[in-house]
Formats: C-alpha cells, structure tokens, sequence
C-alpha cells in the first residue's frame, strides 16, 4: 500500500486562483473604507463640537464663570472636555451673541463636515 500524503499540483493551483480573486475582490472595498471611516470620524468630531458648544451656551446662560465664551467658530474647541483632535482644523466665521452659525470642520484628507455655534459672552 503507497500512502502518499500532500496536495497535487492542480489543488495548489486552484487554491492560489481562488486567494487571488478574492483578494482583487476585498483590496478595493478596503480602500474604500478607509474613505468612509475618514468621513464618519469627522462626522463624529463635528457632531462632538455641536454637542460641546450647546452645552457650554447652556452653562454659560446660567452662570457666567461656567463654559468658554463663543465669539468665533473656532472657539467651540475650547468647550471640549478635550483637544480637538490632531489633523483636525475649524475654519473660522464670526458667531455674535446669541445666534447660531454654521461652522466647517476640516479632516484627514479634506474630508469636510459641520457643526453648530451659538455665540455667547
């Protein structure tokens, strides 16, 4: 009896098709997620400034020592528990007191989103 063990030649090779095709299938979707996963992360910052920012205009109507003083888009940064992330830049627009802007947050690879400012003294 010949017990022979390993794979043929014509296994190798099929096996190896496959991994290619799924690879040219899996390397574009990949690429294109890393572009949605920028876009969503500056989504998500911008909706952080927004949240930060009614926050502080709430703080600080009740007391004036409370929160920062909102007199330009990009002064919402300073409302964060936190720094504005790395690679992220506000562009900057004049909020007067007690309107509400529209800001632009700039992200990794000018991926762009907005968020609200209301200003405040």
């Amino acid at each position: 009896m010949n017990d022979k063990q390993g794979f043929t030649l014509i296994e190798l090779v099929i096996v190896i098709a496959i991994i290619g095709i799924l690879a040219a299938v899996a390397i574009p979707k990949f690429i294109n997620l890393s572009t949605n996963a920028q876009t969503s992360a500056t989504t998500a910052v911008a909706g952080a400034l927004s949240a930060a920012n009614s926050s502080n205009y709430a703080a600080r109507k009740v007391n004036a020592s409370l929160g920062v003083a909102v007199t330009n888009c990009s002064n919402v940064s300073n409302a964060l528990l936190t720094t504005l992330p790395t690679g992220y830049t506000i562009t900057a627009a004049v909020v007067a007191v007690d309107t509400t802007v529209t800001c632009t947050l700039t992200g990794p690879n000018s991926t762009t989103a907005t968020f609200t400012a209301t200003g405040i003294t």
